[in-house]
C-alpha cells in the first residue's frame, strides 16, 4: 500500500479544495502543431485545428450532416450478413470485438448509407466510420457499398463515398478480400447508368479500399494531409530500401502527380461537391452552347483555385 498517494495526497486535496470532478476532455491537443484546442471549438470548427489546419479524423454522421443539403439525410438499412462466417479468434473472439465495437460506437459496422439533396440534386452517400475497427472492409461495408450504388441507379442520383479505412478485415479474410470486385462492380453499374460517381478520399484510405472503389471516381477529392495508398511507407521503404519522397502518399503529393482531381478543404467540401454533382448532371440546352464534360471540370477546378478569383 502507497501511504503517500492512497493517504497523504488525499487528505491534502480536501485541505485546498482541489475538485476532482474536473473533466478530462475539455481540451485536446493538436497532432501537427500540438496546440490545445477547446473541444467545443474544436467541434464547431468540424475538427480543423485553427492554428495549423490541420484536419483531424471526423466522425460519419457529421459528416453526413455537413455534405447534405441543410443537415437532412435519410440513413437506409443494410443488409443483415453472417456475424463471424470463419469463427475467428486471436486475443479474443471476433464476435466478442464487434460486440464490443458497437457498444463503443453506437454503430453496426464502419459504414453508413444515406440519401437526401445536395445543392438541390438527388444523392448518395456511403461515408466510412473509422473509428470502427479502423474503417476495415468486411461484408458489411461491401454491402453497404452494393446498396448504396443501387439505390443512386435506382433513384438516378449521385453517388458519392468517403472512405477512411485502414483496409480489408483480416477476421473475415478472404470474404473480406472479395469485396473488391464487388465493390467495382458495383460502382461500374453507377457509371454504366450514366450517374456520377464521386470520391472523397479521407484520412486514411489505405489498403484493399484503395485498391477497389476509392480510386475509380470520375472525380476524385481528397481533404489536406490525407494519406492514400496500399501498403505503408516504411513497408514500402523497407522493401525497395530507398528513401521516399517528402510527403509521399499524401494528398499533396497525389495530386501534384495526377492522381486525384482536387484537394478541398474541409469547409468547402459541401460547396464544391454540389458544384460537381450541377455540372455532371447538367443537360446541353436545346440550341448547343452548352459545356462539355470537360469544361465543366475545368471551371470546378478554377473556382476552388485560391490563385483563381472569383465572383461568388
Amino acid at each position: 500500500m502507497n501511504w503517500i498517494s492512497n493517504y497523504v495526497r488525499p487528505k491534502i486535496r480536501s485541505l485546498v479544495g482541489v475538485k476532482s470532478d474536473v473533466p478530462e476532455n475539455l481540451w485536446v491537443q493538436c497532432p501537427s502543431c500540438e496546440q490545445m484546442l477547446f473541444h467545443r471549438d474544436l467541434e464547431e470548427n468540424l475538427k480543423v485545428c485553427r492554428n495549423c489546419g490541420h484536419h483531424m479524423r471526423l466522425g460519419a454522421k457529421k459528416r453526413l450532416e455537413t455534405l447534405f443539403d441543410r443537415g437532412e439525410f435519410t440513413e437506409i438499412e443494410l443488409p443483415e450478413n453472417v456475424t463471424d462466417p470463419l469463427k475467428f479468434r486471436d486475443r479474443k473472439r471476433y464476435s466478442d470485438r464487434l460486440k464490443e465495437t458497437r457498444n463503443a460506437t453506437g454503430g453496426n459496422d464502419a459504414i453508413i448509407v444515406a440519401h437526401g439533396a445536395i445543392n438541390g440534386h438527388k444523392t448518395v452517400v456511403a461515408v466510412f466510420d473509422f473509428s470502427f475497427m479502423g474503417g476495415s472492409m468486411g461484408i458489411a461495408v461491401g454491402n453497404g457499398i452494393v446498396a448504396g450504388a443501387q439505390l443512386a441507379v435506382f433513384q438516378e442520383a449521385a453517388f458519392v463515398v468517403v472512405p477512411s479505412s485502414g483496409g480489408a478485415r483480416m477476421q473475415e479474410g478472404i470474404l473480406s478480400l472479395m469485396q473488391m470486385p464487388r465493390t467495382t462492380i458495383a460502382v461500374q453499374q453507377v457509371k454504366e447508368a450514366g450517374l456520377p460517381y464521386i470520391v472523397l478520399l479521407a484520412d486514411p484510405t489505405t489498403g484493399g479500399v484503395s485498391a477497389s472503389f476509392a480510386m475509380l471516381g470520375d472525380i476524385a477529392l481528397a481533404e489536406p494531409g490525407t494519406i492514400v495508398g496500399f501498403a505503408g511507407a516504411r513497408v514500402i521503404e523497407e522493401t525497395i530500401r530507398e528513401k521516399l519522397p517528402e510527403g509521399f502518399q499524401r494528398a499533396e503529393y497525389l495530386l501534384d502527380h495526377g492522381m486525384i482531381d482536387m484537394v478541398v478543404e474541409r469547409h468547402n467540401v459541401a460547396k464544391t461537391l454540389g458544384q460537381i454533382i450541377d455540372l455532371l448532371r447538367r443537360r446541353t440546352p436545346e440550341g448547343g452552347g452548352g459545356q462539355t464534360t470537360q469544361e465543366s471540370y475545368d471551371l470546378v477546378g478554377e473556382r476552388n483555385d485560391p490563385k483563381v478569383p472569383t465572383t461568388d
